[in-house]
């Protein structure tokens, strides 16, 4: 095979959720990729256990937010409690300003299933291969070789693909074949985590809980379907044995209020907490890191598989514009300058989430958090980035690296449905009741064309339309987010990004 012959667009190793979320959005946009998984079936335990609008997004954009919802139920609330019962905060989730409820629990080993098989919708263009494991990763300034041997028979092979996306979670093996270090500490705290069968409904077991305790803090949360979930640390000097049976674990669940009568344990597992990133997350011109193969973080901010589908979101639509030559290979720099900060903010929310949790705080940081009691919380900011492919600074203020919200929207002939839904999968440049061609210069305008942008003026529910490049915000809130940010007239990314507004220009980013 010559060098620049080859079998796929994109290689993806490791089909865990970074994995089938990157196979899901390249399919989408027409990429073809072959994954490659060492297991053939996906991990029976939870792991994960929300995901949040934002994540819920991606999904939508993908047309499985509606099947994967089935399975999910959204979360109202989340609550501090001492083993006492005094409650220390209680934080209603407020309503969702991306098109769906702000926070799901799930139940992961099915919501993985539905995301495989919805990349088994594109047929040939996303093929997976089970039973792989990838040997070694080579590549050249043309492409990159995938060495992959198949765990039943011992026979090598080789595929040869443009760009190759490393979501092999935490597995050391891929990672020191990459040459890549995972800069950071493993927490001493060793913890159970046991997932039960719910048999009867206890008090409250709707509303997310943190059992705050300087000892023994508890995660407490009802999973998809009928399953619940506690997270328990070990204290110092007891080991993995000491909980060896389902058994040795009641006392545990017991303490929390939770007997024999509500749940049946059905698995339980160990887990260190890390707090760890790779020193890059993007290995030569061609390979990029994905999820836990790049970021690792605590569990208590629920953000850490969701960190790595938003990582295959980032990078797919700009590998498809690379691909499809509509976009400059300069843009693929922009997938860590966005994403490493945000990961980062997540997982500094993680840590802060884990001192309320462990009581860890001292009186002025318990007395500073009392007083922003009435504020949103920080884990429910809405999703913004700091840096990375935008015209312009995103300033906290600005439009600029802020997702817009995502309202009932129509169409001019009446058709009533979700913005996304109506907008499409590429740029759109939105104008508030104004045409944004008429604001755009002739040279941003050849830009946004070259790009392949649509042009739509957002109207108010009360006001006419009249050509047929226009779109109705029937709940006001797109054209009530624009206002607040002093924009007119702004250019949205396929992830629903700001990547330019007028106020601080309106070209393609260099």
């Amino acid at each position: 095979m010559r060098p620049h012959d080859y079998d796929t667009d994109v290689a993806i190793i490791g089909y865990g959720p970074s994995g089938v979320a990157a196979a899901n959005a390249l399919g989408t946009l027409g990429i073809n990729a072959i994954a490659f998984e060492r297991e053939r079936d996906i991990y029976s335990r939870a792991r994960a256990v929300t995901i949040n609008d934002w994540t819920m997004r991606l999904f939508q954009q993908v047309g499985l937010d509606e099947r994967v919802k089935a399975d999910m139920d959204p979360t109202l609330a989340l609550r501090w409690i001492t083993y006492d019962g005094t409650e220390l905060l209680h934080l209603p989730f407020p309503p969702g300003q991306l098109g769906h409820a702000t926070s799901y629990a799930i139940y992961q080993p099915t919501m993985e299933q539905t995301l495989r098989d919805g990349a088994a919708r594109f047929g040939y263009k996303i093929r997976v291969e089970y039973g792989a494991e990838v040997t070694d990763v080579a590549q050249d300034a043309d492409g990159v070789t995938v060495t992959v041997r198949d765990l039943a028979t011992g026979e090598s092979s080789t595929v040869r693909a443009r760009y190759a996306l490393a979501c092999h979670g935490g597995e050391a093996a891929t990672r020191e074949r990459l040459g890549v270090n995972l800069v950071g500490d493993t927490l001493d705290v060793r913890w159970v985590v046991v997932d039960g069968k719910v048999k009867r409904w206890w008090p409250n077991r709707h509303i997310l809980t943190f059992w705050s305790d300087k000892e023994r803090p508890v995660v407490d949360i009802a999973l998809g379907r009928d399953n619940h979930r506690w997270e328990i640390p070990l204290k110092p000097g007891e080991t993995d044995a000491d909980f060896a049976t389902h058994e040795d674990l009641w006392p545990l669940l017991e303490s929390l209020g939770v007997s024999r009568d509500d749940i049946d344990i059905h698995g339980h597992a160990f887990y260190s907490h890390h707090v760890r990133s790779a020193e890059s997350w993007r290995v030569g011109e061609r390979v990029f890191l994905l999820g836990d193969a790049a970021h690792l973080m605590p569990p208590w901010a629920g953000s850490g598989m969701q960190s790595g589908i938003r990582d295959a979101f980032n990078i797919a639509w700009k590998l498809a514009g690379v691909l499809g030559g509509s976009l400059p290979t300069s843009i693929l720099d922009s997938y860590e300058a966005e994403r490493r900060p945000n990961v980062d903010f997540y997982t500094e929310v993680s840590i802060q989430l884990g001192r309320i949790i462990k009581q860890e705080l001292t009186e002025e940081e318990q007395a500073a958090l009392a007083a922003q009691s009435e504020e949103l919380p920080p884990l429910l900011w809405p999703p913004s980035y700091v840096a990375g492919w935008f015209t312009g600074a995103a300033t906290p203020d600005s439009a600029v690296g802020k997702m817009i919200p995502q309202p009932r929207a129509a169409t001019v002939n009446g058709i009533i449905g979700r913005l996304d839904d109506l907008l499409g999968n590429g740029f759109v440049v939105l104008g508030d009741n104004v045409d944004p061609t008429t604001v755009l210069s002739a040279e941003d305008k050849a830009g946004w064309d070259a790009i392949g942008a649509r042009y739509l003026a957002v109207r108010a529910a009360d006001q006419g339309t009249k050509g047929p490049d226009e779109i109705v915000d029937i709940d006001g809130a797109l054209i009530g987010w624009l206002r607040e940010r002093g924009a007119r007239v702004v250019v949205v990314r396929p992830d629903r990004f700001v990547v330019a507004a007028d106020p601080t220009g309106l070209s393609v980013p260099a």
